[in-house]
């Protein structure tokens, strides 16, 4: 698990590394602001990659004196960097795409540019699949993260290849309207990543369905004759629970620890769960 967060990471870095590349060449070539915001885009993604892949290895290091809990919250830390990023980005893109669409200048915008923006569009198709898969398998906040923005930076490439399209044909104001579009979509996405990231961060309750499942586990448990009090939240990507049960009171103290002992492993082999902490009331 830690190693496939790794080598996503990496691969992360190298193709952000590639498209930015090849954009911000293509960008000064055709002096499109809209491909050279698209460029800035895949930048601003290579600092978030390479912040991501030292979050992904931090988050897999072992609990320590210092970090009872782990050092889960690593990565929901890097993914609101990102959006911080992705923020600052976005209102310069905006502020130079508006003053450039008040100027006169001359666009030489051809066929390698638009070329350099289907590449983009391919790759990112690829890789917002791939990191979604692993991001999902491996419950990374950071891939899920990555994988949002490369389905983001599609739509970026397409609308900058809209752009650039319709000033190849004459109409180069497109160009520098494609531009703000771009910065309004890098604005939104940098909102919306760092909303999920707070939440991880702030110990949000987990969804509905995870709820229900933790309950139908620990009333499953030979034994258990109620629960009660069940709460959950995230610590980083993971997910601390605290729940009382309530046994029997003629139980010895060693059949009631075996009990709650049982509850604790059936609540832990959910997935998503890191912890649970059991709480034995008698009645």
């Amino acid at each position: 698990m830690k190693n496939q967060g790794r080598q996503a990471t990496i691969i992360l870095v190298i193709c952000n590394t590639f498209l930015f590349a090849i954009k911000i060449t293509t960008g000064i070539m055709s002096n499109s602001l809209a491909v050279i915001s698209d460029a800035f885009n895949s930048l601003t993604d290579i600092i978030s990659s390479v912040i991501i892949f030292f979050a992904v290895k931090t988050s897999s290091k072992q609990a320590d004196e210092g970090h009872p809990f782990g050092h889960h919250r690593a990565e929901p830390i890097a993914g609101l960097i990102v959006a911080i990023f992705a923020g600052i980005l976005g209102f310069e893109i905006l502020h130079t795409a508006i003053f450039k669409l008040m100027e006169t200048h001359v666009h030489r915008i051809g066929i390698p540019a638009m070329v350099t923006l289907l590449v983009s569009i391919v790759m990112k198709l690829i890789m917002s699949t791939y990191f979604k898969k692993v991001g999902r398998r491996i419950r990374s906040p950071a891939l899920l993260a990555s994988s949002v923005d490369s389905r983001n930076d599609v739509y970026i490439s397409f609308t900058a290849l809209v752009g650039i399209g319709c000033g190849f044909f004459g109409y180069t104001q497109m160009d520098d309207i494609a531009a703000i579009l771009i910065s309004f979509w890098i604005i939104y996405s940098g909102y919306k990543i760092g909303v999920d990231n707070i939440d991880y961060l702030m110990g949000k309750q987990p969804e509905n369905s995870i709820m229900e499942e933790i309950k139908d586990k620990a009333s499953g448990v030979p034994g258990v004759v109620g629960i009660h009090d069940v709460r959950a939240h995230y610590v980083g990507n993971y997910i601390h629970v605290e729940i009382h049960i309530s046994l029997d009171h003629t139980l010895t103290l060693t059949q009631a620890h075996d009990i709650g002992k049982n509850v604790q492993r059936a609540v832990e082999s959910i997935e998503s769960i890191h912890e649970a902490f059991v709480h034995i009331d008698p009645i």
